[in-house]
């Protein structure tokens, strides 16, 4: 992976560069520098909590879409075993932005589904940056009726700015297959858990999104609209994205706060793209402990859970 550092993130850079230059120094010269390394671990600790504990919402936006950040198949691969990958829609083609099957998670099987981007150009271009076409949608809800046949739980990874809008998108009816998933998953009688990964943006995010528990990544942020798209329209301008962000409430503490989510999940400080395995674990614990929770529920309490959970979503106001 590129080495890609954040503007917020270059005082930790400094600081573990200086760590390894002692430690290099150490070991190639037989110094006893500890004391030291000691002393810059130390800030270098100090430093990472109070870079990543008071991100702006903007900051948190790009945390979420680092390059080196996780992505779904990175997360499949690290806490499901079997996974059995499926394809197509049956009515038009196979969707690469989203990706899905049946797997284990330890002894439980379920099925995962995700929109999924890519590494480099040519992943990406595969990928279509994880910007779904109608056949992902429709896949994905092919998958979620298997998987309601099967009596298995749902799992749904997001992370991508949105659907792709574009003329081939627009002709195969992107709203429309987007508008059928939003409707269909309320009648699925299997426990449905979502989790924004990175990016959860627009109905590209909500499409694979209706679940009974709703949960977003610490650095992840969930929107209607990316910050870009919003600076686009209200100000004429993307250098606005910044005050967009901070506007929008997208951050996972403020989502919490507005009773949009149900849980977040936390992070290694610093984010999931500098400790994976220990941010897999956190995401890996929190879906068993909701798969537990939601499977001591009929069906039909399932179904209405879910049309509950989004009808009391929203507060208003009146000004007389």
């Amino acid at each position: 992976m590129v080495n890609v550092v954040l503007e917020f993130e270059k005082p930790v850079m400094e600081l573990e560069a200086k760590v390894r230059e002692l430690e290099n120094l150490s070991a190639s010269n037989d110094i006893d520098v500890t004391d030291e390394i000691a002393v810059l671990t130390k800030k270098l600790e100090a430093t990472k909590k109070k870079v990543y504990h008071n991100l702006t919402a903007w900051e948190r936006v790009q945390l979420a879409r680092h390059p080196n950040r996780p992505y779904t198949l990175d997360y499949i691969e690290e806490i499901f075993t079997d996974y059995l990958q499926l394809h197509g829609d049956r009515r038009y083609g196979e969707d690469a932005a989203i990706v899905g099957g049946f797997a284990k998670i330890d002894d439980q099987k379920i099925m995962v589904i995700g929109t999924q981007k890519g590494r480099n150009i040519k992943e990406n271009v595969y990928r279509n940056f994880g910007c779904p076409h109608p056949e992902g949608y429709r896949k994905a809800l092919r998958l979620m009726k298997l998987a309601d046949a099967s009596n298995v739980p749902i799992i749904t990874f997001i992370d991508t700015p949105g659907a792709y809008p574009g003329i081939a998108s627009e002709e195969r009816h992107i709203g429309e297959a987007i508008a059928v998933n939003l409707r269909d998953m309320f009648d699925i009688s299997v426990p449905i858990i979502s989790i924004v990964l990175g990016e959860g943006g627009s109905g590209g995010a909500l499409g694979i999104g209706v679940g009974n528990k709703i949960l977003v990544m610490e650095h992840a942020y969930y929107s209607v609209i990316t910050p870009e798209g919003c600076a686009a329209i209200l100000w004429k301008d993307r250098a606005f994205s910044p005050k967009a962000a901070e506007s929008l409430r997208l951050t996972s503490t403020e989502l919490k706060e507005l009773g949009i989510i149900d849980e977040i999940v936390p992070e290694p400080v610093g984010g999931a793209h500098n400790h994976f395995e220990e941010a897999a674990q956190f995401l890996k614990k929190t879906i068993k402990k909701n798969i537990k929770d939601l499977s001591k529920l009929s069906s039909e309490k399932l179904k209405e859970q879910r049309y509950q959970k989004y009808r009391h979503i929203g507060k208003f106001s009146e000004e007389k």
